[in-house]
C-alpha cells in the first residue's frame, strides 16, 4: 500500500511542478514587449532586417514629432546599433516591409528627408546610386536610410546605415 501512496504522491509533485514552470514561463512571456513588423533591406543576394527602433504599437496610437526626431537622432549617432548593409551604386536597393507596415502607408527617408512619396505596396526598388548621391542629401560613403509608417501620423521608425561598396 505505501508504494502505492509514493507513486501517487510523486505523480502528483510532477502534476504541481508542471503547471509551476507552465505559469512561470507565461509570466516571463507577458513581461517580454510585442515584436514589431519587420522592413527589410536587399540589395544583390545580401538582406538585413530589422525590428523598428521606435514604435507606437496599437491603431490608435502614434509617435510625437519629438519623438520621431529624437528616434532618428539616436539612430545617427556613431555607437548606435542600426543594421547595415554594403550597397554597389550601380545596384538596385530593394525595400521590403510587413503588411502592417504597408497597410498604413510608409515613406522611404535619406538622412531623415523624404525620398519616395507614401507608399502602400510591400515593397520598393531604388537605384543604389541615389544614396550616394549629393543630390538627394547623401554625404560620403555611408548613409542612414529610414522606414516610416504612417502617411500623417507617424507610427514607426526603421532605420538602417547604407555603405557604400565600389
Amino acid at each position: 500500500m505505501t508504494s502505492l501512496r509514493s507513486a501517487s504522491t510523486a505523480r502528483r509533485r510532477r502534476a504541481v511542478a508542471a503547471v509551476g514552470a507552465v505559469g512561470a514561463g507565461l509570466l516571463v512571456l507577458s513581461a517580454c514587449d510585442k515584436p514589431t513588423p519587420i522592413s527589410t533591406i536587399t540589395v544583390g543576394t545580401s538582406s538585413v532586417s530589422s525590428e523598428a527602433s521606435c514604435y507606437a504599437d496599437g491603431d490608435a496610437k502614434e509617435l510625437k514629432a519629438a519623438e520621431v526626431t529624437e528616434c532618428l537622432k539616436k539612430d545617427t549617432a556613431k555607437d548606435s546599433d542600426v543594421k547595415s548593409i554594403k550597397v554597389d551604386p550601380d545596384e538596385n536597393v530593394r525595400f521590403g516591409v510587413d503588411p502592417k507596415i504597408a497597410d498604413k502607408g510608409w515613406t522611404i527617408l535619406l538622412n531623415g528627408n523624404p525620398l519616395t512619396d507614401a507608399s502602400t505596396k510591400t515593397y520598393r526598388t531604388i537605384p543604389g546610386s541615389v544614396f550616394f548621391n549629393e543630390q538627394y542629401g547623401a554625404q560620403g560613403d555611408s548613409t542612414l536610410v529610414t522606414v516610416k509608417e504612417g502617411e500623417g501620423d507617424v507610427k514607426g521608425v526603421w532605420s538602417f546605415r547604407l555603405k557604400k561598396d565600389s
